[in-house]
């Protein structure tokens, strides 16, 4: 997936999860974040940060923050919609008879499902953009919905499904990505027992190009 119109800053401050304050080309913006998560080991004072420039010129900010720079790491990719659109991307390479995003399954919405050779698959998919020590881990902040989307996943590999949780790794040279007990234990119970009722768990790698981002992972092992 690419990104129109990209220009780099510096950020200053973080008022709440949807606005930040920016300099770009020495001028103070407010500009918006598109993730919602806490970022907190991310956007500090004075890292450098990416940005694309809104379409709309109607609209109260003028751009959206979608990479940030982290020492010893490069460029990570914090654009939360980034991981379904290149998940996408990376789907209709595969020769599925059939993919449908956003599919109803219990009392969720998962993020994919895929038929091929009268199969049927379910893939819900996380972006990580949080690493420590080398790896990757989900999520920096509680996630119920994580968990429900699990739980539901469980639900649907008992009933005949084949089903995967995709890690979308955001940015470079991470490979692995574990549940971050420490912030949400429940998280890690419920992949746990995913992985014991057959959910796949797969780690997507990706390249964090200067407009852009693409999973390099082969196809899937059908």
């Amino acid at each position: 997936m690419n990104y129109n119109n990209t220009t780099e800053g510096t950020f200053i401050s973080r008022p709440n999860r949807f606005i930040a304050k920016v300099i770009i080309n020495n001028q103070e913006e407010t500009v918006h974040v598109k993730n919602t998560g806490r970022c907190k080991e991310l956007l500090i004072p004075q890292a450098k940060v990416r940005l694309e420039k809104a379409d709309n010129n109607n609209r109260k900010t003028k751009y959206d923050l979608i990479m940030v720079k982290k020492e010893g790491i490069g460029w990570i990719n914090i654009d939360s919609q980034a991981p379904n659109k290149v998940v996408k991307e990376w789907l209709k390479v595969q020769n599925f008879d059939l993919i449908k995003p956003e599919y109803i399954f219990g009392k969720s919405r998962i993020d994919f499902y895929m038929e091929k050779n009268n199969k049927k698959y379910l893939m819900e998919v996380k972006g990580c953009t949080l690493e420590i020590d080398g790896i990757g881990y989900f999520p920096d902040a509680p996630t119920t919905r994580g968990v429900k989307h699990l739980k539901e996943l469980t639900k649907a590999c008992q009933n005949g499904y084949n089903c995967y949780i995709a890690f979308v790794i955001q940015m470079e040279n991470i490979n692995e990505v574990r549940p971050n007990i420490e912030t949400h234990p429940e998280f890690g119970q419920a992949l746990e027992d995913a992985k014991t009722a057959g959910v796949k768990v797969i780690f997507l790698q990706c390249e964090v190009g200067h407009n852009s981002l693409s999973i390099i992972n082969p196809p899937l092992d059908l």
